[in-house]
């Protein structure tokens, strides 16, 4: 009876201790982990940056626009939108097809060199696509067929181009129709997307811009909706960010309009306030109608503004982007 009853004591007490061991170490583990930790989430989008973000950058020639890529991956950016425009080895080329040749091979290979993923070639400067000159409307067309082949050679999904060229609506509805048309086949064959995105005056007016998106009906047609590029005065772009625009159309609604046709995002800013937030747009308002459109790709971080420097302006972006897609 005197064994049993030791036996039992003996169990009871290695019990007790390692009841005290394990409430120890469940004491000492909670002192380490870090006071108000925040599980953070990534954000329902992906982060690409528009070239235009540092145009003064390259247009002064401190830097090189071959440097983008470089540049972008010190940022900590996924995606490359490239702007055409920023090019003039190749936009002031007698031999534009040979020029667009050597373009992609150079920026194919430092975007690989940076780890980086091309997804956009923004098309300036390339003709009149809305024309109801018929001559001029055609070379516009070829002019751009050399960038969608540019565009399939390095491995992007979309090219954004303008429809300029017309003032009368149903006259701009009907050109943009016929070139969004052949574009969209022509590039429907080397799986690109075909498109637009609200960029002031006629093509800001987001009802008219639908009907020629629509008008087309191409699969791979589509939309870039642009957060700030919402000011529809004939005279010049003037600007939704410094009050210099005296006809708005919505950005709200014109982002909500664009959003079933999107293959891109285009999130513009121009200035900040202490606490990181935009000071003209509502930001959390204009993600949350992105996600609720179901969009998971790529949104571009484009900074527009003088306060701050280009670089600066990208960072504070990019930061708001994260910070609320991770809420949102």
């Amino acid at each position: 009876t005197q064994s049993r009853s030791s036996a039992a004591s003996d169990v009871y007490k290695r019990q007790v201790l390692i009841f005290i061991i394990t409430t120890l170490s469940s004491v000492v583990a909670c002192k380490n982990v870090p006071e108000n930790k925040v599980e953070t989430k990534a954000p329902f989008f992906k982060l690409s940056l528009a070239q235009w973000s540092f145009h003064r950058t390259f247009r002064s020639g401190e830097a090189s626009p071959y440097e983008f890529s470089k540049m972008a991956n010190e940022l900590g950016f996924e995606g490359l939108e490239y702007v055409t425009a920023l090019y003039p080895d190749v936009m002031n080329s007698e031999d534009k097809s040979t020029a667009i040749k050597n373009f992609v091979i150079k920026s194919n290979t430092l975007a690989a060199e940076h780890k980086m993923k091309n997804v956009l070639i923004m098309i300036d400067d390339e003709g009149n696509l809305s024309s109801s000159n018929e001559e001029s409307r055609m070379s516009a067309i070829e002019n751009h067929k050399l960038w969608i082949e540019a565009a399939q050679q390095m491995n992007c999904t979309s090219v954004r181009l303008n429809l300029y060229g017309e003032k009368d609506p149903e006259k701009w509805i009907a050109n943009s129709i016929k070139s969004l048309s052949e574009l969209s086949d022509y590039a429907l064959d080397l799986n690109i997307n075909v498109i637009v995105e609200n960029h002031g005056r006629i093509t800001s007016n987001v009802p008219l811009l639908m009907k020629a998106i629509n008008g087309a009906q191409k699969s791979n047609c589509g939309t870039l909706p642009d957060f700030g590029n919402f000011c529809i005065s004939e005279e010049g772009y003037g600007s939704v960010f410094d009050g210099s625009c005296d006809n708005v159309y919505d950005p709200y609604k014109g982002v909500a309009e664009m959003m079933p046709k999107a293959f891109g995002v285009s999130a513009k800013s121009y200035d900040f306030d202490d606490a990181g937030n935009e000071t003209t747009l509502n930001f959390t308002k204009l993600l949350q109608i992105v996600k609720d459109a179901g969009y998971k790709g790529f949104v571009g971080v484009e900074y527009e503004g003088s306060r701050l420097s280009e670089k600066n302006g990208i960072i504070a972006t990019k930061k708001l982007l994260e910070t609320l897609g991770a809420k949102l």
